[in-house]
């Protein structure tokens, strides 16, 4: 480059970018270089957690890393810088840079929603664990003095991930105050931001990061404390409530946080209802073993005959393929099925979403299923994935269980529950005859529908699944 510019000038500033719908902020979970580390563009650079998955952020710029923006257990907003990268000087350059240099100029273009391209992404590893883990017991050192309220002495770490530098016991006699053996470490000036809003003590609140570090979810967590309730009492010693030797403390922070928000949202708004009806569904079973017979190089799993049956009850009862708009006062009708498949994962229940099921062949329905399970149970689901369904398919009976009556989706309007599949008694023209059995559910939101419609869409699902040839009747 001519025209004399200097290092710093030509530094390049990577912003945190926008990772999904309606998510305005990431926490970091851990940085994948350091400073003074050479980096290639679209390299993974940074593991954070949003709202809606934990996902890995490629860098759009090569070049040696200046400075990291936040530390672990910090939050950053969208937007805000997150790493800078200044350009290598000629003798620096790795093996292979120089095919980068025009994407360098201009970004790669491949920081979308969630993922870019990624080097070495089939290798990446999951590490969450370390921060999802319950924190250790905490000594009584630990904790707020009863003799009086305590005062967070902790340094405040800069924006770009600067180390916290505590005051130490003997710095506090010099400046005349009293000793302490401990002090709150916080990272985060948005966590200290928080605290200071809400009167949190920060001195009464365990750090459930690395190292200790005192969290967002874990100030959010003091305010729904029982103490906390307490805070129109003028009492200035109000602490957490105690928990006993051996108890496991699990935050309520991340994809747990939300679905705990969401199933309690849907709980208080919605006037769900729950029907259900035992099936034969030894017809289906059958029909799946003709057709895997018929092509076995693409197998078809029973989800995605259920999937197929859900999408032929959705077009005689497009009612429940709907969401509740309460602050337009309407009810919005899906001209496409996004049809959700609940995915328990180790991070808690998903909802990966299949966009526009209706348009997809059996065939393609289960090959959608197969790669869409499989990436929610292994954490690499672009956080886009995971919203917009219209209809959510819940195959509980996976877990051994014959019944249930789930929460509903929020915003959806109806789920199809399945049960376990098992050998029953069961009358066939007749006579007694040992058959294959599930019971299946709709759970529905009463507002837009009534019975009629939501026990025609539940007949209909039942009887094709009796009777799988009511499908190409119903084409």
């Amino acid at each position: 480059m001519g025209g004399g510019m200097t290092t710093v000038e030509r530094t390049q500033v990577f912003l945190l970018p926008d990772l999904g719908e309606g998510l305005s902020e990431a926490e970091i979970v851990e940085w994948r270089v350091a400073v003074g580390d050479v980096v290639e563009v679209d390299q993974s650079v940074v593991e954070v957690e949003t709202a809606k998955a934990v996902v890995d952020v490629p860098c759009p710029y090569a070049g040696r890393v200046v400075t990291l923006h936040g530390a672990a257990g910090e939050v950053r907003p969208v937007g805000q810088p997150l790493i800078t990268i200044a350009p290598l000087d000629g003798g620096d350059e790795p093996a292979g840079h120089a095919t980068y240099r025009e994407e360098e100029r201009a970004g790669s273009g491949n920081v979308l929603i969630g993922y870019g391209t990624g080097h070495g992404n089939a290798t990446r590893r999951r590490r969450r664990p370390r921060l999802a883990l319950a924190p250790e017991p905490v000594d009584a050192g630990t904790t707020a003095d009863a003799a009086g309220p305590a005062v967070s002495r902790s340094g405040v770490a800069g924006s770009d991930g600067g180390s916290t530098a505590a005051r130490t016991p003997a710095a506090d006699a010099a400046s005349g105050e009293p000793a302490r053996s401990t002090a709150p470490l916080v990272i985060s000036p948005i966590v200290r931001r928080l605290a200071r809003e809400r009167d949190v003590d920060l001195a009464t609140v365990r750090g459930t990061g690395p190292g200790g570090v005192i969290r967002r979810a874990d100030v959010e967590a003091a305010l729904t404390a029982p103490a906390a309730r307490l805070a129109a009492v003028p009492e200035p010693h109000v602490a957490l409530a105690p928990t006993g030797d051996g108890d496991v403390v699990v935050p309520l922070t991340g994809v747990r946080k939300v679905i705990a928000d969401k199933l309690s949202r849907s709980r208080r708004e919605i006037p769900e209802v729950t029907i259900w009806v035992d099936v034969d569904a030894t017809g289906l079973l059958e029909t799946r073993a003709a057709i895997n017979a018929a092509t076995p190089d693409a197998p078809v799993s029973i989800l995605a005959l259920l999937a197929r049956i859900c999408l032929s009850g959705l077009r005689r009862y497009p009612q429940l393929n709907a969401r509740v708009d309460t602050e337009g006062q309407r009810i919005v009708q899906s001209a496409g099925v996004h049809l959700g498949i609940a995915a328990q994962t180790d991070r808690g229940l998903l909802v990966p979403v299949l966009r526009d099921a209706q348009r997809l062949t059996t065939a393609e329905l289960a090959a959608a299923l197969a790669e869409t399970t499989a990436a929610a149970r292994a954490g690499t689901l672009a956080p886009a994935r995971l919203t917009g369904g219209t209809f959510t398919l819940n195959n509980y009976g996976v877990f051994g269980v014959d019944g249930s009556t789930p929460i509903i989706n929020q915003p959806e309007a109806a789920l199809l529950g399945v049960g376990r599949i098992v050998d029953k008694p069961w009358v066939v023209d007749g006579q007694l005859a040992v058959r294959k059995v599930t019971q299946l559910s709709l759970t529905f939101d009463h507002r837009v529908c009534d019975g009629g419609v939501a026990g025609g869409f539940l007949r209909h699902v039942a009887d094709c699944v009796e009777r799988p040839a009511l499908l190409i009747a119903a084409v």
